[in-house]
């Protein structure tokens, strides 16, 4: 049985994907964590546990790579926390895009190399 390729896409792969994007996303300018979630699926990311965004947010609070603030304009719902990139959270995010970029030229390399062999076939 063959399975659909995102079937192999585990807690891993969005976890290596995560703060790169989240990065990205937040170059728009401050995000509450349920916007970052809503433009995440954008990148076909669905269902995503909130949690997890939590996690990576305060985490990368903690590296110095996003602070946070209380938006303590009026809504419906208590505060929300805004986030923000830093100075050394661009650096990051450089950073993060030319690893990205190393690992799809492997993984082109590695594309070509089986395409070349089940052309043989």
């Amino acid at each position: 049985m063959r399975r659909h390729r995102r079937d192999y896409r585990g807690r891993g792969y969005l976890a290596r994907m995560l703060n790169p994007l989240l990065l990205i996303l937040m170059q728009n300018g401050p995000a509450h964590v349920y916007t970052l979630l809503s433009q995440i699926e954008k990148f076909g990311f669905k269902n995503i546990d909130p949690s997890m965004v939590y996690r990576s947010m305060r985490q990368m609070e903690m590296q110095g790579i996003v602070e946070s603030a209380w938006d303590e304009t009026e809504t419906q719902g208590p505060p929300r926390r805004v986030y923000h990139l830093t100075p050394f959270g661009n650096e990051r995010l450089n950073d993060y895009i030319e690893d990205l970029k190393d690992t799809r030229e492997m993984i082109d390399s590695i594309s070509d190399v089986y395409d070349e062999h089940m052309n043989k076939r």
